[in-house]
C-alpha cells in the first residue's frame, strides 16, 4: 500500500489520480459519500505541524465566512492532519470545481478582455481575503512563516539567499544585490496574513468568477505581496500593465510602486526556491534568473 493510499483511508476515501508533485504530493480522492476531495501529503521538513494545522483552521474560518476557498475536512477519528510513518503529514481539503487560469510560461487561452476581468475579480477576493482575516481572533498557537523585510530579503530569507545562486553570472548576481537592498528600503505596507503563492495554477475559475487554492506558503507579510505574486508570471508579458491596473482596481489600491516591488521581492524569491529544490541543469534556473534581473530592471530603473 502507498502512502497516499493508507492516508486516505484515514478519511475512509479512495485515491483516484494524482493532480500534482511540488512542495506537496496531492490527489484527487473520493470520500466514502462519493464526493471529492483533495488529499496532501505534505513535505518533510518544509511546514510543522503546528504551521499545517494553522493553515487549516485559517482556510476552514474562511469558508466559513463564505469566501471561495477549499475548507478542510477532518480525518474519520476527528483529526485535521494525520501523521505518515515516512515523516510526512496528510490533510485532506474539499473539492474545489474549476479550471486553472492558466499555467506557468505558457499564453493565456481566454480573450485579454476575459482575463481582465478576471483579473479585476482576483483582486477584489484577496481584498476579501484580507479584510474577513482581520475578523477573526487568531489561536494562541497559531503560527506561520513571516513574509516580512527579513522573510523576504533579509540575511536568511525564507527561500534562501537568492543573490548567491550558483548559476548566476557576475552581473546577475550584482544585479540581485541591487535589486535586494533596494527592497530592503522600499518595501513597506500592512502586514497581515496573505496566501503568499497567488500564481495562475493556483487561481480557479468559473465562468466569471474566481476561487483560491493551496494556502501551502501563506504566512504573515505584506498585504500587496498577493498582488506580486499574482503578477509574477506575466511580468515580462506586454499585457502586464494592463493586468496589473486590473488587479489593483479589484483590490483598491493605487500603490503601483509597491505592487512593482512586491512583484519582483516575488521574482527574487522564486530564484532561492530554485536553488534549494532543482537540479543544478534544470532549465528553470535560467529563466528565473533572467525574470528576476529583468523585472529588476524595471522596477529600478
Amino acid at each position: 500500500m502507498t502512502p497516499a493510499e493508507t492516508a486516505a483511508r484515514a478519511w475512509g476515501g479512495r485515491i483516484l489520480r494524482t493532480l500534482r508533485n511540488r512542495e506537496n504530493h496531492v490527489f484527487e480522492m473520493a470520500l466514502p459519500s462519493g464526493t471529492r476531495a483533495a488529499l496532501r501529503l505534505h513535505r518533510a521538513g518544509y511546514q510543522s505541524a503546528a504551521a499545517i494545522r494553522s493553515e487549516l483552521w485559517w482556510c476552514a474560518e474562511l469558508a466559513r465566512a463564505g469566501l471561495p476557498v477549499p475548507a478542510a475536512l477532518p480525518a474519520l477519528d476527528g483529526r485535521p492532519l494525520v501523521g505518515l510513518h515516512d515523516g510526512r503529514h496528510a490533510s485532506v481539503l474539499a473539492w474545489m470545481d474549476g479550471e486553472a487560469l492558466g499555467e506557468a510560461s505558457l499564453p493565456f487561452t481566454r480573450p485579454i478582455s476575459g482575463i481582465l476581468d478576471l483579473y479585476h475579480a482576483l483582486g477584489a477576493l484577496l481584498r476579501q481575503v484580507h479584510r474577513a482575516t482581520d475578523a477573526l481572533a487568531l489561536p494562541d498557537d497559531f503560527t506561520r512563516p513571516r513574509w516580512d523585510l527579513d522573510g523576504l530579503v533579509g540575511e536568511q530569507p525564507l527561500w534562501g539567499r537568492f543573490w548567491e545562486h550558483p548559476s548566476a553570472t557576475a552581473d546577475q548576481r550584482a544585479v540581485l544585490i541591487r535589486a535586494r537592498d533596494a527592497l530592503r528600503e522600499r518595501l513597506a505596507g500592512d502586514i497581515g496574513l496573505i496566501h503568499a503563492d497567488v500564481l495562475r495554477e493556483n487561481v480557479l475559475v468559473n465562468d466569471r468568477s474566481v476561487s483560491l487554492i493551496d494556502f501551502d506558503d501563506a504566512g504573515f507579510g505584506f498585504r500587496l505581496y498577493d498582488l506580486g505574486t499574482a503578477l509574477l508570471q506575466t511580468v515580462r508579458h506586454p499585457e502586464h500593465p494592463l493586468l496589473r491596473d486590473a488587479l489593483m482596481a479589484g483590490y483598491g489600491t493605487t500603490d503601483r510602486a509597491m505592487v512593482d516591488a512586491c512583484t519582483l521581492a516575488r521574482s527574487l524569491a522564486s530564484v532561492g526556491w530554485a536553488t534549494l529544490r532543482l537540479a543544478r541543469e534544470d532549465p528553470i534556473h535560467r529563466s528565473h534568473l533572467a525574470r528576476a534581473t529583468a523585472c529588476a530592471a524595471m522596477v529600478l530603473a
